[in-house]
This record gives C-alpha cells, structure tokens and sequence, in this order.
C-alpha cells in the first residue's frame, strides 16, 4: 500500500511511486487557505520536485489547479518561464472559448507578471529552484496582484477517492487514500451529501459527518457524497482535498443476518474476557471469474458477487461482532491494505497479514484490539517450504520415503500465522493466536491431516519459547481457521484428543498416497469454542463444518456462543454467498473468559 499511515516522512522508494500520481488530486476550492498558499513537494536525492497551487483570475480568464513537476537542476528562471506560459495559454484558451473561435490557432496573451520573493526580497533568476525553496527560509510567489506563501514539504494527499457503490446503512470511508508526510490520525475528514440534479458542481452540499469513515443513512438514499480532507502530520496540515462519489447512494439489502447476531455483541468486553472472531471471508480471487459467476455461485446476483458490495456487507458484520481478537482467511492483498487495515485501525485495530507461498494474492490476516492486547511478536510459516525444518523432523522422518505424497504436499501454498500478545489489564497472560486455512480437495484429507500436525507443532514450539523468554508468564494457544475438515477427520480428532493412529482412514483418502505408521501427537488441551455447528460452509454443492476456534482448556473458559445463522436464513436465496450474506463461509464468535 502506497500511503504509510503512521509514517510522517516517506523513504525514497516510496516517493518514485506516488510522484507518478501526484497530480491526480484536486485541491479544493471552497478552502480560502488552498488559494492562499502553493505547495513545494521535494524528497532528498530526488531528480524531480512538484508545485501544485490554484490561481483565479477572473480578468485575465484564469480559474484553475496548476501541477509542475521539473528537474532539480532547473534555476528560478526556467521555473517563471514555464509558470508564465502554463498562464498565457490557459488564458488564451479562455479567451478563444469566450468568443466562440473555432480556428486552430493559438490567441496569444501578453506574459504575465510573475516573480519570487525570499524574505521579501526578490529571489535571483540564476538560483537553483530547490535550494531556495528548502533554505529553510520564506518563500513567496507573485503573479499579477495574487500573492502566494510557499509550503515546503507540508503534509500531502496524492489520492482519495470514494468507492463506486455505496449502500445505505453501512460504513463509508475513503478508499486508494494514499499520500506522504502525513500521518492518517493527524489527518480531518469531513463528510458531506447533496442532491445531484444538474451536474456535481453545482451540488448543493450539506455537513453530515467528521470522522475517517461515515455511516450512510436512509436519508441519503439518492444523493451524493462528498469528503474533504485536510492532511496533516504533529507539525503542520497541508492542502485541503476532496473527492466526489461517483455515484449516488442505494437502498440497502434490508436486515442482514448477521445484524441479528450482532444483538449479542453490542457491548464490548473488558477484563478477563474476550471475544474472538474466526471468519472466512470469500476471496475476491475466487469470485471474479465467469466460472465464479455461473459454477460455483450461480445462485448469488453477479452485483452481489461483487467485492465492492460484498466488502460492505462483511466490514459491517466485522465491525459490529466488537471483536477482540479477530482472524480472518481468504483475504485479498489488496482488500487488506486499502480497505480492512486503515478501517480496522480507525477502530483501535491492529492488523497483521501474511500472504500464502506462491503467486497466490490472498492470504491470512489477525486483527487485535489495541486497547486490550499489545503486540509481543508476529510469526509466520508457508508449510510446504518447511517440510525439512528441525521441528518437523519427527513427522518428515514418517513421510519423506513417499514420493508421491511429498510431491503433493510440498507445493500447497497453505499458511500458519502466529500472533503473539500480551493482555494489557492482565499482565500475567500471554496468548499465541494462530490462523491459518488447509487446503481443500476432495481426496486430501491426509494432506490436511499432515497440515494440521505441522501447525501445530510449529505453534507449540513458538508457546515453549515464549514459557522460556517469559518466564513467570501463562501461555496459552488460541487456533482460528477455516480447516476444511469436518468434525469426523482427522484434524478435528488431533486437535480435541491429542492423537491420531496411524490407521486413521484419513491417511489413505488418496490410495496412490496414501500414509502408513504415522502417528501423530500433540500435547496442548484444545477443545473448540463453538462446538461442531451443523454448517460454517453453506453452497449448493457443499455444506457442513469447516470452520473452527480451538482454544486451551487449562487457559479458558467459553462464556458465549454467538448464535448462528438459522438454516431457514442460510437457505433463503439457495444457499450463500448471497445479498445479505458476504461469504460462503459464516463467522464464528465466541467469548472466553481467562481461567
């Protein structure tokens, strides 16, 4: 992601990036301090600088935004000439239009007076344009009668932008909001709506909101959004912004399920309890396709498939679980960076996220509040990559002579994630929270059943370490995924009894690979917090139980089982995802209390 939310000055890399895009912004005209001041953006060791400013002359015919961006090495002069024919040919662009020539040609205007003044003193024309602007001293602009106080370096928004559908009732935000020298809390949204009868310029536009994200209202139902920002960092604001939605709001879906579940979660929980989120949220990897369309999901509206609908519908569903630990699968790189990082973070999230092995786009990611837990260290293992790593050697040492089933396993691009906290209201607790998301295919039970001694070796010994490192601490292991195992596989088996014979009918799910004298063990209590529900996974082709929360007996105890959907609610359009549901798979929640 381009914008570094908590970063005020940006490194080098980053600059090349967003200086391609840096004129696509539009300041906003409303501000009186925008058309007061120009903004000088320049990073050391940069070839290129930019000056962005809005002049309004209404004699000479001029009313727009001016973007430079020219060479380092150029002087004062070269900038004034360029500054001065950009204005010459507007206003004789102007001009031309005024008296509704239809020739080719150029009217020509005279040269515009323009000149540069530091410290009230003209500026020489043979001075390099960078080293007067970054001399630390006051730099102004004059051109005709208008004069302008150059801001170096101030926090900048390179882009911001609404998504294309909105829904009334769920949560707005500024999506693509990139920029540099800034950072996002130091930064003043404002949110407006208006009627759109002519054009958008002519919006009549009324305050509705000051935060980093808006919830829509049935009131706004046919009208237009609007949202300005103001960036800033713990020095200075920059140049206000804003962006327009490209179309109006829309009626939502009505009541979504998930709406009913969130009446057991208003509240959010504090002291020795607290509440996990597991949920699969359909990558938009796997839904963007025509096979998506008319195979897998045939049931489900395309509009509804669609992740600029469907990211609404589970924003809002995360949202108002009030979760404390959530773990998500199936999330898209993309999804995570512009969409559930900054949003979760603007509601005291902290989110880590972990890509699967391979070209693969989607991955993992944990989000912790930050008001409860405080980060200790992040892990994470592509498990086909480390078949041969010390902690496995046990299980390797069973597997490594079949040939055929080291050629299936080792290049699955499953993930484990390992987040370990620190519970701030109780010191002594120490919680290592794994995520992760087998593989799927029909005959692979006993791959998934190796995954699943993989994980969890790999996070007992990440719990062994952290017993060692801190000491006098209680570690326990929390295990969120989507396992793509029903309760009667070997997974569900390992992780609730702590062993799995080697006869296990898992082992033989494919006969040509099938497994022989492995036995697999384990040694920490796990039981799952949401029992074995009759559906988390609900399609037309498939349905039953995948999803789970594994948690330390000795550690916890379960509270509350957030309800799920009723068969009736999955069932109403076929089966899910549907317009009220974002996914084919259902969120598991659950309260635990600290034992």
């Amino acid at each position: 992601m381009i914008i570094a939310l908590k970063a005020c000055v940006i490194n080098r890399v980053l600059y090349k990036i967003i200086s391609r895009h840096s004129h696509r912004i539009q300041l906003s005209r409303k501000s009186p301090s925008n058309m007061e001041k120009a903004f000088f953006r320049h990073s050391k060791g940069e070839e290129q600088y930019h000056l962005t400013f809005l002049y309004k002359n209404e004699q000479l015919g001029v009313e727009r935004q001016f973007n430079f961006m020219r060479h380092c090495d150029e002087n004062m002069a070269t900038l004034i000439h360029r500054i001065n024919s950009n204005l010459q040919k507007v206003s004789a662009k102007k001009k031309r239009k005024n008296k509704k020539e239809q020739t080719t040609e150029e009217v020509v205007s005279e040269p515009i007076s323009v000149k540069f003044f530091k410290n009230g003193e003209i500026i020489s024309d043979d001075l390099i344009c960078v080293d007067v602007m970054e001399s630390g001293s006051s730099v102004e602009f004059q051109i005709a009668e208008k004069k302008f106080q150059v801001q170096v370096n101030a926090p900048w928004v390179t882009t911001i932008s609404l998504p294309a559908s909105i829904l009334a009732g769920f949560v707005l935000y500024p999506i693509k909001f990139e920029g540099y020298f800034l950072e996002k809390n130091e930064c003043k949204f404002t949110w407006y709506s208006g009627i759109d009868n002519t054009m958008v310029s002519n919006i009549k536009w009324e305050k509705i909101g000051d935060d980093f994200t808006y919830t829509t209202l049935t009131t706004d139902i046919g009208k237009r959004i609007k949202v300005s920002c103001i960036p800033g960092n713990r020095s200075t604001t920059g140049a206000e912004v804003e962006a327009v939605s490209p179309n109006k709001v829309e009626a939502g879906p009505g009541l979504c399920p998930f709406e009913t579940r969130h009446l057991f979660t208003k509240k959010k929980l504090s002291g020795k309890m607290l509440r996990a989120v597991s949920y699969n949220i359909l990558a938009d990897l796997y839904c963007d396709s025509e096979f998506s369309r008319t195979e897998l999901f045939p049931y489900c509206p395309p509009y509804a498939l669609h992740i600029d609908y469907r990211k609404q519908l589970f924003i809002k569903e995360i949202l108002g679980y009030n979760g404390d630990i959530v773990c998500l699968q199936e999330v898209d790189a993309k999804i995570f960076n512009v969409d559930l990082e900054p949003l979760l973070n603007s509601h005291s999230y902290e989110g880590c996220f972990t890509k699967k092995g391979g070209q693969v786009t989607e991955g993992l990611a944990c989000f912790y509040r930050n008001d409860r837990f405080r980060l200790i260290d992040r892990k994470s293992c592509i498990l086909g990559e480390e078949l041969k790593n010390p902690i496995f050697k046990d299980i390797w040492s069973l597997i490594e002579d079949n040939k055929l089933f080291v050629a299936r396993i080792e290049p699955r691009t499953t993930a484990v994630q390992g987040t370990i906290l620190q519970s701030l209201e109780n010191d002594n607790e120490i919680i290592v929270v794994g995520n992760t998301h087998f593989y799927f295919h029909p005959d692979a039970d006993h791959v998934r059943l190796i995954q699943g001694g993989l994980t969890i070796l790999w996070l007992i010994d990440i719990v062994e370490h952290c017993k060692k490192t801190m000491p006098g601490k209680r570690v326990s292991l929390l295990l969120c995924g989507d396992f793509n195992s029903v309760p009667s596989c070997g997974v569900y088996q390992l992780y609730t009894t702590g062993f799995v014979p080697s006869d296990y009918i898992d082992f033989k799910s494919n006969e040509s690979e099938a497994l022989s004298n492995v036995i697999l063990k384990q040694s920490i209590p796990l039981a799952s917090a949401c029992g074995t529900p009759e559906f988390t996974n609900f399609t037309v082709g498939f349905a039953d139980c995948l999803d789970y929360i594994f948690y330390n007996k000795e550690c916890f105890d379960v509270v509350q089982i957030i309800p799920l959907p009723s068969n009736e609610e999955l069932r109403q359009n076929s089966a899910i995802p549907s317009v009220v549901f974002p996914s084919d798979h259902v969120a598991l929640v659950a309260d635990l209390k600290f034992r």
